[in-house]
């Protein structure tokens, strides 16, 4: 899985590029420098034409080798640094999307439900991209700072009077710009946290279609309500914060215009040669060019700031992975018996309600058919989410063929299952070996043929009915060849005579193949055809009958 990595939390922005960039700093410093060496050659410049400006000699061949020579380092330098920090900076977000993707392959499931989808999207999306344009800034605020700090340094060589009124009005500029990020900063922190809400809100529109087509009051309450007003709160705090940093650049701009003028005024007083004054105008209004290009990256340096709180506030989520989760692939253990001993799973409570199962006892032996029922609520899912190890108990052990399941152990013992949740994801690779007879057989069984096929290791489409994709996630989770197959409500989206082949057919030969196979399901009418069936009820296991005990349960799933 690679080195952990280390929580950026809510660092200051320079220590938190230091840390992305540090395993490429050879090349980021040498870029970062070439691009300063660009900066203060472009200072050295400005100094050469004005000492040309004033040289009874004129401009000497000297003067001009040395004006080429600046003119290439000043070239040469933007060029290294563009490329350099580019590739640099590329090369770090390409690294933090591999690890906040490990991180998230690598996290417990309960975790991952508790951040939410549209959280983890919107930071991989959103966060990380605003990073990715940052970096492409970097090189040239790089340079404009070399040519601000040589400006001023020159400024200082040229009059420390003049330069003193100048540091003067820049400390105050910096005063005014410093309140202005504070403020810009809490408007896009803001601002980003709406962007969890509206990608949320762009998850219902898309998945909820139908429903919203359907009822029109909802859908005009999701256009003018939740989306029209996420959308519309997130231009006004962006606007906000803009306009709070274009009022501070406006100031500093005016400040910048009446120090000129000041020293303008104060020539005849203070007894400034003109070439002095001339040298230190026209190196003013140079820097004033880079000095706005710094000021105006103060919203991009905000937003960076933001983006890094909320990729922290994922790492913090997911600081400690399952073991193992990203070794190479082992083969698929074997299976006699699977145990649950005083098993408990709690969740966290939300909104003053907490949700408890157990303790547990069960068991589940090879080529079994077991059948969980029960009201919703009742701990059905949560049950078999212990089960497949994609929970780890509170309390209790879970055995595999007498050897208990550990931390270290749980994903191999993942590797025993197949299933098909009630809500799955369907995807469309193939990475099974498949064969092409059997696949047909397979096809035409479950009504798929002409629907799709296989090309180049995908399937051709998933744009199917909710029965349809059903029925292809049967075929996946088939083509796995585990020994034990789960079924979370499989049933509920298919016809009555697939609902009847998937109960009657499908389960029998399925065990007949050596399988084991565990069906929540709330078709009591189909009850019998289990091997032995749980019945769950407020977290808990209220009964489990066996073979023909099973055949006369009460209907509990129709509460």
């Amino acid at each position: 899985m690679g080195t952990p990595m280390t929580p950026i939390a809510s660092r200051p922005l320079l220590v938190s590029a230091i840390r992305l960039l540090r395993p490429f700093w050879r090349l980021a410093l040498a870029a970062t420098l070439s691009g300063m060496a660009s900066g203060l050659a472009t200072a050295w410049l400005l100094a050469s034409i004005n000492d040309a400006l004033h040289s009874d000699q004129g401009a000497t061949p000297a003067l001009l080798l040395g004006f080429a020579g600046l003119c290439l380092v000043t070239v040469a330098g933007e060029v290294a640094s563009d490329l350099g920090n580019s590739y640099v900076g590329q090369q770090a977000v390409a690294v933090l999307r591999t690890e906040l993707t490990d991180r998230i392959l690598s996290a417990p499931i309960d975790r991952i439900e508790r951040f939410r989808t549209h959280r983890i999207t919107a930071v991989l999306n959103h966060d990380v991209e605003v990073l990715s344009n940052f970096t492409f800034a970097f090189s040239s605020l790089a340079i404009a700072f070399a040519v601000t700090l040589g400006g001023l340094v020159y400024l200082l060589i040229l009059s420390p009077l003049m330069s003193l009124v100048a540091a003067v009005a820049l400390a105050l500029g910096m005063t005014v710009h410093m309140r202005a990020r504070s403020r810009g900063r809490a408007g896009f922190d803001a601002a980003r946290r709406l962007q969890d809400e509206l990608q949320q809100q762009y998850h219902a529109i898309s998945e909820g279609a139908k429903e919203l087509r359907i009822s029109r009051p909802r859908r005009l309450h999701m256009r003018a309500v939740r989306l029209g007003g996420t959308i519309a709160g997130i231009r006004d705090l962006r606007i906000r914060a803009m306009r709070t940093y274009m009022s501070a650049n406006a100031f500093g701009s005016v400040l910048f215009l009446l120090v000129i003028g000041l020293l303008l005024a104060l020539q005849s007083r203070l007894a400034i040669p003109a070439e002095v004054l001339s040298g230190f105008v026209l190196v003013l209004l140079y820097i004033k060019g880079p000095l706005q290009q710094l000021v105006a990256a103060l919203p991009a340096i905000g937003q960076a700031q933001v983006a890094l709180h909320n990729i922290a506030a994922l790492e913090r989520a997911f600081a400690n992975p399952e073991d193992g989760l990203l070794e190479p692939v082992k083969s698929i253990p074997a299976m006699r018996r699977i145990e649950l001993v005083g098993v408990t799973y709690g969740f966290p409570p939300e909104g003053g309600v907490s949700f408890h199962l157990g303790p547990v006892d069960l068991t589940l032996d090879t080529g079994e058919i077991l059948f969980i029922v029960g009201e919703n609520g009742s701990g059905k899912t949560t049950l078999v989410k212990l089960l497949l190890g994609l929970y780890e108990p509170r309390e209790g052990i879970i055995r595999l063929d007498g050897r208990e399941v550990t931390a270290a152990s749980r994903d191999d013992y993942r590797q025993l299952f197949s299933t098909v949740f009630a809500d799955y994801f369907l995807f469309d690779e193939v990475i099974e070996p498949v064969d092409e007879r059997d696949m047909a057989r397979h096809l035409q069984r479950l009504e798929l043929v002409g629907k799709l096929s296989i090309r180049e290791g995908r399937f051709t489409t998933t744009d199917l009915s909710t029965g349809q994709r059903k029925r292809l996630a049967l075929l996946l989770a088939y083509l796995e060849q585990r020994p034990v197959v789960v079924f979370d409500e499989w049933a509920a989206d298919q016809d009555p005579a697939f609902r009847r082949i998937f109960y009657a057919e499908l389960l029998g030969e399925l065990r007949a193949q050596g399988k084991t196979v565990v069906v929540i399901s709330h078709d009591d009418r189909y009850f019998r055809f289990a091997d032995r069936l749980v019945l769950m009820k407020e977290g808990r296991i209220a009964e489990i009958r066996h073979g023909e005990e099973v055949i006369g349960i009460p209907e509990h799933g129709h509460a």
